[in-house]
């Protein structure tokens, strides 16, 4: 368990934390899901085939960065499926018992890559050393940022670039720095940038700069209860939500 994990679970009482704990109890056929911010437009769409199909199950939707879905979590949040963009995420919840290990199942993976409006000429890792403010996601709670960190850690430009960081709340946040020209660019999934209007992939992250990025998902002990939320978690490995996903650009397999 890392100091930053320790500091991010310590600062989670957010407001929406407030008001999922506040809520009136739970309710048979209802679903409380806590999901990466990044995930909100396909998993609204998969929710929308789903309730077409299951009209019974009603779904409470909480999208948040993952480190802050994991604070929620941890603080009480009613929830009963999970998905976190970022496996050390999970490893943490499933150590405190706050997801039942048996339910994890790989939902799709992604890739990390660097959008730009500017006219400057940026193909690489190298070329951001032309820029003077780079929007990234706060590694302390969202996954994108940790990635585009350890890859500029390993391409050897923390010391040089690190200085010229904006910090966003979210990884759409950043897409939206880049996009109106607060940054000169951005670190983004690729599924993001497939919404720019104005701002275009320069150039892929190398994989071996970073982590595997990974969607994981599972459900909560109180989750793993209830017939609902089983049969959602599998209805998500067929091939509709599948075709969802690919649609929006994840990678599944």
């Amino acid at each position: 368990m890392t100091n930053r994990i320790l500091s991010t679970i310590r600062k989670g009482a957010l407001g929406l934390l407030l008001t999922i704990t506040t809520a009136a109890p739970l309710e048979a056929g209802e679903l409380h899901t806590s999901v990466g911010v990044g995930l909100k437009d396909v998993f609204n769409e998969i929710v929308a085939g789903y309730t077409t199909r299951h009209p019974e199950t009603t779904f409470v939707k909480n999208f948040a960065p993952t480190g802050a879905v994991a604070s929620q979590i941890m603080h009480g949040a009613r929830t009963d499926f999970v998905i976190s963009a970022d496996r050390k995420w999970m490893e943490f919840l499933k150590e405190h018992g706050a997801i039942d290990a048996s339910t994890e199942r790989l939902l799709a993976r992604n890739s990390l890559v660097f959008i730009a409006t500017t006219a400057q000429r940026v193909e690489g890792m190298q070329d951001l050393e032309k820029l003077n403010r780079i929007a990234v996601g706060s590694p302390r709670s969202v996954p994108a940022g940790d990635y585009a960190i350890q890859a500029v850690t390993n391409a050897g430009l923390a010391g040089t670039i690190k200085g010229r960081f904006i910090m966003a709340r979210d990884v759409r946040e950043c897409l939206m720095y880049a996009e109106l020209g607060e940054a000169d660019g951005g670190f983004v999934y690729r599924t993001d940038a497939l919404l720019a209007k104005k701002a275009t992939i320069r150039f892929s992250v190398p994989e071996k700069l970073h982590a595997p990025i990974e969607f994981r998902m599972a459900l909560t002990p109180g989750g793993a209860a209830k017939p609902e939320a089983r049969a959602f978690i599998a209805w998500l490995q067929q091939p509709e939500a599948r075709a969802a996903l690919k649609k929006h650009g994840y990678i599944v397999d």
